[in-house]
């Protein structure tokens, strides 16, 4: 098994390109890691890098102590699953299972041996003997994983395998490969686009974005306390709301964030303050007093309970109900406040409905504040 070492790493193209900047990274032996991102921002050519498939232009990757810059792919120790399976279509899955093992001249009964195990894990025994068309998405994806398991490789490397899958799928799969990664003990490293995916799979997960990594953590450590807008708005399912605001300070000292539009209708202004809660006040935040900032928060973060909004002193806004989404075991309300778009996820039984005006409360102790030029995290939730 082995760790993973990423130091200044850099993708240059012909013609100035340069896909992936000064990526520095710490992979731990046996260690599950997202690079997650949206499209074009560098995650699978990072990938790709690290399986030999691109060529490196600068920096060192080291896989455990081996510097190896200038290793075949074939020879780096590593195992990598695609997004389109990549399988033979003429082959059973016995023969896609052992085709790598048979070019490297493993005896046939040690093949027979770890295909065999291979197909137990991923409950692919009695499928041994089909070809891939009289197979489902995720059975070719099973296989498409006993190939790299049957290799036992220091590294797996995983680019979108679940992206061709259905939804429910793609859930059952989540699972599946999480659990695999706990039986066998080694190093994934795994790319997607999902947040979903990255927040429900990984140790860590590496945020990207322009080819630049914007914050490295725990899901947690990233849902509350992103470093910048650009992660607070990419991780979360409704994502963040975000509302143009500023900062003063009330009569009594205290720092409120303010926030509000003039209503082109009536001509009157409609003027909300949340009061900063006192644990929350960061050394660089009387700095901003006077400034235009953002202001972020989750939708879990948005109550229309009569209990919480009779106990709240702080953050209760006038919002108009425009569309209600029921979800089972959650209710998405789709609102406009003072000029602004917010989402909140509340109970199943609130009453809520289109064409409502209520209120609701926003959680002063669960906001964000955000630079509003460099976009960086002034306050978290957490």
């Amino acid at each position: 098994m082995a760790g993973l070492s990423l130091k200044g790493i850099y993708k240059k193209y012909p013609g100035g390109y340069v896909a992936v900047t000064d990526v520095n990274l710490e992979i731990r032996d046996k260690e599950f890691i997202i690079l997650v991102g949206p499209s074009g921002c560098g995650k699978s050519t990072t990938l790709r890098m690290v399986a030999g498939l691109e060529e490196i232009s600068e920096g060192e990757l080291y896989i455990g102590d081996r510097l190896v810059n200038d290793v075949a792919p074939k020879d780096r120790d590593i195992a990598m699953v695609f997004q389109n399976y990549a399988l033979y279509p003429h082959m059973t899955v016995f023969d896609n299972m052992a085709f790598g093992l048979k070019l490297r001249k493993v005896p046939k009964d040690e093949i027979e041996k770890k295909v065999m195990e291979a197909a137990k894990i991923l409950d692919l025994t009695h499928l041994l003997d089909r070809k891939p068309k009289a197979m489902s998405g995720g059975q070719c994806q099973r296989v498409a994983l006993g190939r790299a398991i049957v290799r036992s490789p220091k590294v797996f490397l995983l680019d979108e395998p679940l992206s061709n899958l259905d939804a429910k799928l793609r859930a059952q799969m989540r699972t599946e490969i999480s659990k695999l990664h706990k039986k066998l003990g080694t190093t994934f490293i795994y790319v997607t686009h999902d947040q979903t995916e990255a927040m429900t799979m990984g140790d860590r997960i590496v945020v990207m974005k322009d080819g630049f990594i914007q914050q490295v953590n725990t899901p947690q450590e990233l849902y509350e306390r992103p470093v910048n807008k650009f992660v607070a708005g990419f991780l979360g399912s409704p994502q963040m709301n975000f509302i143009d605001a500023r900062l003063d300070r009330n009569a009594s000292g205290q720092y409120v964030v303010c926030f509000g539009s003039a209503d082109s209708r009536s001509g009157r202004g409609t003027q909300y303050e949340i009061v900063v809660p006192e644990a929350k006040v960061s050394a660089d935040l009387p700095k901003y007093v006077g400034r235009e900032v953002t202001l972020g928060i989750r939708p879990e973060s948005v109550h229309d309970e009569p209990m919480y909004l009779s106990t709240a002193t702080t953050g209760i806004v006038d919002c108009e109900v425009e569309i209600t989404e029921m979800m089972g075991a959650e209710t998405y309300l789709y609102l406009t406040c003072a000029g602004n778009s917010l989402t909140a996820r509340v109970s199943p039984s609130s009453t809520s409905r289109p064409g409502d005006t209520i209120k609701v409360a926003l959680d002063a102790n669960r906001i964000h504040l955000f630079d509003k030029e460099t976009e960086r995290a002034i306050i978290n939730q957490g």
